[in-house]
């Protein structure tokens, strides 16, 4: 099986989580991908609307940086309220409505299954079985090298920072006092290992087209 078989089971599957608050699925398609509109380390789904569709179904997009069943089923409930609203609300009032009332919980961009649809999506992956993909791990942002450099009024301490592409001109004039500012050490850009290790932890997010 492959991943967009078990995808495609996978909305049959949810589909009477929706059915029985009284939402019906429309037809869909469903792959493993990356979102086309939202930054790629920090999105977990996405759903387009039909009319951008060549099929005109909606299509929804599962991130490869996840391979949890559960957490690819609990994203995919989010896209598919998203699919009922046809995307037409954004994560607004429509969407929120949907979302809680199928067991969603939690900010309507990111929100995810409460406590009681968690159990009904592990109980479901019991019978879809493995997602057969393996998440994509993101290498950590490089750090940029870059440098630049800074010039300041030596008499009322007034600091600028020098673009590249005119620090050759020399330092400008200070606007107070009229003096030409003195360049000096050039500062290093590079974000520390904490910093880094804080973009890894950045929230995700589920987004819409």
């Amino acid at each position: 099986m492959n991943r967009e078989t078990w995808l495609q089971n996978a909305i049959q599957a949810l589909e009477p989580i929706f059915s029985a608050v009284g939402y019906g699925v429309p037809p869909l398609k469903v792959s493993c991908g990356f979102a086309a509109s939202s930054s790629p380390r920090t999105t977990l789904g996405q759903c387009w609307p039909r009319q951008r569709s060549g099929e005109m179904v909606n299509e929804i997009f599962i991130s490869p940086k996840i391979d949890d069943p559960v957490e690819v089923l609990d994203t995919l409930v989010h896209e598919i309220c998203h699919a009922i609203d046809d995307c037409q609300s954004g994560h607004g009032a429509d969407f929120q409505g949907i979302a809680q009332v199928v067991g969603l919980e939690g900010p309507a961009r990111m929100a995810m299954a409460g406590p009681a649809l968690k159990i009904r999506l592990m109980t479901i992956c019991q019978k879809l079985g493995d997602y057969p993909h393996r998440a994509l791990n993101f290498p950590p942002p490089r750090p940029s090298n870059a440098t630049r450099a800074k010039a300041k009024c030596p008499e009322c301490g007034y600091e600028v920072s020098l673009l590249k592409r005119w620090a050759d001109y020399g330092a400008p004039i200070c606007p107070k006092d009229k003096i030409r500012m003195e360049e000096y050490a050039k500062e290093i850009i590079e974000p520390s290992i904490e910093n880094v290790d804080n973009q890894q932890k950045e929230i995700i997010h589920r987004a819409v087209s």
